[in-house]
């Protein structure tokens, strides 16, 4: 029998890419199953790695830039110009103010910018692009895109009319925005924001509060950076008169806000799977398969909301396929997210740092066990009740098949006989283990 197997995993943060994840990934099933007929499918998210996905699905090409990353100094980076007729450029904003810019050590996320971001959308506008798709993920900010809207001429001043610095805690200190200096070319541009609709800007579930912890804010920090963002948010409703509410639109946190600093001007906040998968026949692709395999860098109770293991699940659950996903870390939500099965690709505790190194060799060897234990499940068959002798080892006389009587009960049993309960159906069980389901569907 020839299984066929589609594997579709986002990248792993800070170690793999998508086709990178796809490929160690592939390497472990081959081990278990050679003849397998493969279909790798790496999915982008916005994040990292989609202005080369997005260029190599065109025929496009990546155009390297040097521009002003997180931490107010130049980095070498990139946007895509697509190969589609579109005149489309992408740019990526993790490429320019992404999280694995930032060293671990210098994690604050009230002082990066992503002035960066708007300076490659000026170098896209500067090719004669006319239509730009900026990708949200990955991010290392929470500047709300203030930044982005001070590289594109947008001018923050604080109550002396000093220029703001770069960084989302000096917004506290806004006082008025002038708009008058934005590049003119932007009224005449397609501006698209590929984004998670679940990330608002503000509130109980705003970026600071949901995201801030990742990228080093202190509980402090945090609640500071709140109420910076909501001060901009309001800065922002005065001078722009958005169509919506730059608080909490779908959307509007996305990358530590930068979809409301663009929502601002003009840009329309789309949902990102919507956008970026549609040139994939994605679900095409997954009807035909046996079996799907995803994965992305954590399973946890972010997933359920919007992320790539998530909406592979979605896809897959309607086309009635089933679906493993590996991870590099498993939490509280991994549930939820819709998976048949998942599982952790650290065997045992590993420091962080040697499991991003190891990243690739321990997500082969984890799609082997996990494929492994998925063929075993196959292969079980439940015995047949041994009603010749129906005691159970230690417990003479107190087993039953259901509905059967017992000659001799004990003493004080009603008729001197027993009932089989009616059999119950175990709870699944708790973590990444968690597998027999799968093997029974597949």
């Amino acid at each position: 029998m020839t299984y066929r197997i589609a594997v579709a995993p986002g990248g792993f943060k800070e170690s793999l890419s998508a086709p990178q994840a796809a490929e160690a990934i592939a390497e472990g099933v081959l081990r278990v199953l050679p003849g397998a007929r493969l279909d790798l499918i790496p999915l982008v998210d916005g994040g990292e790695g989609t202005a080369e996905a997005l260029a190599a699905a065109t025929g496009g090409r990546l155009v390297a830039r040097t521009a002003t990353g997180p931490l107010g100094t130049p980095v070498a980076t990139h946007f895509a110009l697509l190969g589609d007729g579109s005149g489309t450029a992408v740019v990526e904003m993790a490429a320019v103010a992404g999280l694995r810019l930032v060293p671990p050590g210098r994690r604050a996320p009230g002082g990066t910018t992503t002035y960066g971001v708007g300076e490659l959308v000026l170098a896209a506008l500067d090719t004669g692009a006319r239509r730009v798709l900026v990708g949200c993920g990955d991010s290392g900010t929470s500047d709300g895109g203030a930044g982005a809207l001070q590289a594109l001429g947008a001018r923050l001043l604080d109550r002396a009319g000093d220029e703001l610095p770069h960084g989302g805690a000096a917004l506290r200190e806004l006082s008025v925005i002038d708009p008058g200096g934005l590049d003119p070319r932007l009224a005449e541009t397609e501006l698209l924001v590929a984004c998670n609709p679940y990330n608002v800007l503000c509130g109980r579930s705003g970026v600071a509060r949901v995201f801030g912890p990742q990228k080093g804010a202190t509980p402090a920090q945090v609640e500071e950076l709140s109420a910076a963002l909501e001060h901009w948010a309001a800065a922002l409703a005065e001078a722009f008169g958005p169509a919506v509410d730059l608080r909490t639109a779908p959307g509007t946190g996305a990358s530590g806000g930068l979809g409301a600093g663009l929502a601002a001007v003009g840009a329309r906040l789309l949902p990102r799977f919507d956008v970026l998968l549609d040139g994939l026949d994605l679900d095409a692709r997954l009807s035909r398969a046996d079996l799907v395999i995803t994965g992305e860098g954590a399973l946890d109770a972010q997933t359920p909301r919007g992320k790539i293991p998530s909406e592979v699940a979605r896809r897959a659950r309607e086309a009635g396929v089933p679906v493993l996903a590996l991870a590099g870390t498993v939490a509280d939500g991994a549930r939820e997210a819709g998976l048949d099965a998942y599982e952790s690709i650290t065997p045992g505790p590993v420091p962080l740092r040697e499991a991003l190194e190891r990243a690739a060799e321990l997500l082969t060897d984890a799609a082997e066990r996990a494929l492994r234990t998925v063929l075993l499940g196959t292969r079980l068959r439940p015995r047949r009740p041994d009603l010749a002798g129906l005691a159970c080892p230690g417990t003479p006389g107190r087993c039953v098949a259901a509905g059967r009587r017992l000659p001799h009960g004990p003493a004080g049993t009603k008729g001197g006989a027993h009932t089989a309960a009616p059999a119950r159906s175990a709870p699944p069980p708790a973590g990444a283990s968690a597998l027999r389901s799968l093997a029974r569907r597949w």
